[in-house]
């Protein structure tokens, strides 16, 4: 579970009466395609002929150039979400931020559900004993990629939702 039970509005936009405006949507979206993106070499590698979590990352940076609904770059989140289903580990995570990533288009909160499986991948891809620090690395290599834009709403949101989302933001 990696959204909260009570939407934040500042992850809702102006026209469902939130406080999101398009430009910092937009942001959230290329972050979380970014912190996506970073690990899916860690799903092509185990699944080298599956296209579905590399299009879903394409499609979330179509959707912030207005070349893609919201709905066609959710729906290939539910297909990159699919691709990490039959598998496990690093390449299971890997999956799941890139799909998470896609859906930021329809719900801007999953923005920390890509970086949290990114982080996630991470770890699981790390020589034993060395998870925590390999995920700690890719936690601030994340926010090192954060634009200045969103940057306080995004480590607030990591804050709050640090708990939730396997306690991967510690870092």
């Amino acid at each position: 579970m990696i959204l909260p039970k009570q939407r934040d509005p500042r992850f809702i936009t102006v026209r469902r009466d939130g406080t999101l405006q398009d430009a910092d949507h937009h942001l959230l979206a290329l972050w979380a395609a970014d912190c996506a993106e970073h690990v899916l070499p860690l799903f092509e590698a185990a699944q080298p002929e599956d296209e579905r979590p590399r299009q879903a990352i394409e499609a979330v940076r179509a959707w912030v150039r207005g070349e893609c609904t919201m709905m066609a770059a959710r729906a290939a989140g539910g297909h990159a979400m699919a691709a990490a289903r039959e598998l496990s580990g690093a390449a299971r995570h890997a999956a799941f931020a890139a799909g998470q990533a896609a859906c930021v288009p329809h719900v801007a909160a999953h923005e920390l559900g890509a970086a949290a499986y990114a982080i996630k991948a991470v770890q699981a891809a790390a020589p034993k004993g060395e998870s925590e620090q390999a995920g700690q690395l890719e936690c601030r290599w994340q926010r090192d990629q954060l634009p200045a834009a969103i940057r306080a709403l995004v480590l607030d949101d990591q804050r709050l939702r640090n708990d939730i989302c396997w306690s991967v933001f510690d870092c």
